[in-house]
């Protein structure tokens, strides 16, 4: 993604763009990625995040997700990827080269472990930055401290293995590229109360860690 772009991407995101006020300014996508794993779960999760996002940030978000590929061109017209599901991830070496550009060029990648997308999740960003490991986020970090704060770090949504949520990020030349959440399941959170019965604290709280995964990538690039 060129920095101009996501730069005139922020001038709308903080009220500057005001003619344009009744068109989305930006599109977020969802990663369809290869390998068998179930890449669209949560279907209701990125339209209400956008919703949540376009209230309480005025994002102007477009309120539909698109898909792309991690292959794509299409890639660098989006500031902010979801990847998530259960199962196995496979990036073929044109997929990893164009992901290396896209997160190196200010894009930003978000990965929610649905439960059982750990170890390919792992696997697949090793190559894709095969000099740098994900690290556990301090809870100092601004990505927990955007216009919400979580000063214990990511929320805890749905239970997996009875272990806390952490976040851990891949860190390219100081800048917070990837953000991957581990027993949390924030899209889980995001989807219609109606899907998973969340109480109203749960729902709100994913919202919340979400809009701010998407503000910090507006304002980190």
């Amino acid at each position: 993604m060129q920095k101009r772009l996501l730069l005139w991407f922020l001038l709308i995101l903080l009220g500057t763009g005001a003619a344009w006020a009744q068109r989305p300014s930006f599109r977020i996508a969802r990663l369809k990625y290869g390998g068998g794993g179930d890449w669209y779960a949560n279907k209701t999760s990125l339209p209400n995040l956008i919703a949540f996002c376009n209230q309480e940030l005025k994002a102007n978000i477009a309120p539909q997700e698109e898909t792309v590929e991690p292959g794509s061109p299409e890639l660098l017209d989006y500031p902010f990827v979801h990847m998530t599901g259960h199962g196995n991830v496979i990036f073929t070496e044109a997929e990893v080269q164009n992901l290396r550009k896209y997160l190196t060029g200010g894009g930003f990648l978000h990965i929610d472990d649905n439960y059982g997308l750990d170890k390919f999740a792992r696997r697949e960003m090793k190559k894709v930055f095969p000099e740098l490991d994900f690290i556990e986020l301090p809870f100092n970090h601004p990505v927990y401290h955007q216009k919400f704060d979580f000063p214990r770090g990511l929320p805890k949504i749905h239970e997996h293995d009875n272990k806390p949520p952490q976040g851990f990020g891949i860190i390219y030349q100081g800048r917070l590229v990837c953000f991957y959440s581990y027993e949390c399941d924030l899209g889980n959170g995001w989807e219609d109360q109606s899907v998973h019965n969340d109480p109203v604290e749960k729902h709100q709280a994913a919202l919340r860690m979400g809009a701010n995964l998407i503000s910090y990538a507006l304002t980190n690039f």
